[in-house]
């Protein structure tokens, strides 16, 4: 497992990552394991990788969110032309091509929210309002459950 842990293997993983490449795919790229579970192990017991993995993690979220507009943005296969009956062709659009497109958005937007919850996730806001004085709060804490209903 620490064959792959040199700087040279560093450098190449977190480019790789950075561009999009997968765990299990830079694994294969640098002929390591099958999957990314020495990556990982690396970026755990070693501080130095782990702040340069965490970056690249970051540039990944950040290329994803340049992704997601241009997959939106293309309609170039939205639309095929089909032969009918009679012989006429007409232009339809193809709804497996733009499924499969909103598919690959809502992955990336998924993913992205999760990898970076405070830049790409739901946000959530709670507004409280009320006149309330502290001693207020104090007696309705202190009050039995059924009276603080009302």
């Amino acid at each position: 497992m620490t064959a792959i842990r040199n700087p040279g293997n560093a450098e190449r993983i977190c480019a790789l990552i950075a561009e999009g490449y997968t765990l299990r795919q830079i694994a294969r790229e640098i002929g390591g394991e099958s999957h990314g579970s020495a990556i990982t192990a690396w970026a755990r017991d070693d501080e130095a990788f782990a702040t340069q993995y965490a970056r690249a993690m970051d540039l990944r979220a950040d290329r994803m969110a340049d992704e997601l507009l241009e997959i939106s943005d293309d309609g170039t296969n939205d639309w095929v032309e089909r032969q009918i009956g009679d012989g006429e062709v007409v232009t339809v659009a193809d709804h497996e091509h733009i499924q499969r497109s909103k598919l690959r958005v809502d992955t990336r937007k998924w993913l992205m929210s999760k990898m970076m919850p405070k830049k790409y996730g739901d946000r959530t806001s709670m507004d409280i309002s009320g006149n309330l004085t502290l001693e207020q709060l104090v007696l309705q804490s202190m009050a039995p459950k059924d009276e603080k209903k009302e």
